[in-house]
Parts: structure tokens; sequence; C-alpha cells
């Protein structure tokens, strides 16, 4: 009776232990072979917030037109005398004489700049012995801004009246007092036409054109008040000092373009 109980137990220990192991198996198993299936489950979900942003870039040139209103010049007075004080006292009385006929024209006297003073001796050759010092040689620069256009032939001639054959002329130039209105002029337009192609756009495509993100200037053209360069560039003693007619001015135009680069948020 006792042997009897004993081998019960044993099989009941041994067939709970086959039990447990093929549980376990079974488990082992189960995890290797779906293990993609719980984990792509529990991934959160999209929300939305990586989206791209719609936007519409859109570009537009404009232009502006200048024409020149001021006139600019060099004035140069220069003359040799037998010693450096006459020299100088005879230049300065000439430059002072024609800056004052400019500023009976109306030219004020801050738009009239003393420029530069050379100094120089001048001196005769000779074959066989050293040179001498035959006299001094003075040479006074003034630059000259005329504000209102329609004088400025006016002004050139006057200068090379009062001078003489000692005066010259040169570095004539037209100007823009305000170069800038130009520009604005330029870039209103050139932000207008982007507008207006990227309304026409964005009611094609059915959306709606919201705020602007970013506006950049992609193109200009470089800062410059000077127009352009008259033709002429030494007057001294090419007219009568008599008669001096006053000089012809033709200003011309010049345009200066803008492209802007403009994007939107569709709305």
């Amino acid at each position: 009776m006792g042997e009897k109980t004993v081998t019960l137990s044993v099989r009941a220990i041994l067939l709970t232990a086959v039990i447990l192991l093929g549980l376990v198996t079974a488990y082992l198993l189960g995890g290797a072979g779906g293990g993609g299936g719980p984990a792509q489950a529990a991934a959160p979900a999209a929300t939305g917030t990586d989206a791209p942003r719609r936007v519409l870039t859109m570009s537009g040139t404009g232009e502006g037109t200048t024409v020149p209103d001021q006139l600019s010049f060099d004035l140069a007075v220069g003359l040799e005398r037998t010693d450096l004080d006459t020299a100088l006292s005879d230049a300065s009385g000439v430059m002072n004489r024609v800056l004052d006929r400019l500023e009976g024209l109306g030219i004020r006297r801050g738009d009239m700049q003393t420029t530069g003073l050379s100094m120089s001796p001048v001196y005769d050759y000779h074959q066989y012995s050293p040179p001498t010092i035959r006299g001094y040689r003075v040479t006074q620069r003034a630059s000259v801004l005329v504000e209102d256009l329609k004088d400025g032939g006016h002004a050139v001639s006057t200068a090379v009246d009062t001078g003489g054959n000692t005066v010259q002329v040169s570095n004539i130039r037209l100007r823009v007092g305000d170069p800038d209105a130009a520009m604005r002029k330029a870039r209103d337009a050139a932000v207008a036409e982007a507008r207006a192609k990227a309304e026409q756009y964005a009611a094609a495509a059915g959306q709606r054109l919201g705020d602007v993100i970013t506006l950049r200037e992609v193109s200009a053209p470089r800062r410059s008040d000077v127009v352009n360069g008259y033709a002429v560039q030494d007057l001294r003693g090419a007219m009568d000092s008599a008669a001096v007619p006053a000089l012809p001015i033709r200003t011309g135009k010049d345009t200066m373009k803008v492209t802007v680069r403009v994007v939107w948020a569709l709305g």
C-alpha cells in the first residue's frame, strides 16, 4: 500500500512538470512570432503637427524713372607769375570773382566748395647750364553744385566768361537730387505686381491668400545720385569771354528696376 502511493505521487509530479514545460514553450514561441503586431499598435497616431505649411511664393518687378534736376562741375583757376605771392594773390582774386558771379545767379555758398590748391615752380632749361626759375604756377580748384538744372548751363558759361583763359571747367555731371524717390516707386510697383499675381493663383486654386511670411529684395540697381556725364571736359579758352552763350544741357532720363520675392501663407 505504501509503494503504490509513492508511485502515484512521482507520476503526478512528472505530469505537472510536462504541462508547465509546454506552457513555457508556447509562451516563448508566441512572443517571438507576434512581436511586430503589439509594437505597431502601441505607436501613437499621427497628430498632424508635422504637416508641411501651405505657402505661395511669387516675384514681382517694378520700375521708377529718374530725371536729372541738378548739375555739378569742377572749376580750376590756373595762372603763372614771376613770384609766388603774386601768383597766389592773382589766382585767389580770379577764383573769388568767379564764385561771386555764381552766387549772384542764386547758387548758395554752401554749394561751392574749395577742393584743392597746387603751387609749382616753372623752369627755363638751357643746353649748357643749369635750369633757372622763370616763375611760379598756382592752381586753385573748387566744385560747384547747381540745384536748379535750368540754371546749370548759364552757371558754366558765367564761370568761363568771368575767368577768361585762366579758368578751366571740367567734370560736368547731371545729378538727381532725390534718387530714393524713384526707388520708392519701383519697390511699391514690385510688391503690387507680386500681390496681384499671388491673388490670381490663389483664387484659381480655390485658396485664400493669408499673411506675408517673408519679403525679400532680390535685385536692385546700385545707388547713385550721378545719372550721366556731360561731354564737355575742358572749356578753358574755348569761347570768346566777351560773349559766352549759355551752355545747352539735355537731361534725358534713367530707369531703375527692383525685383522682390514675397512668400504668403495660404488660408
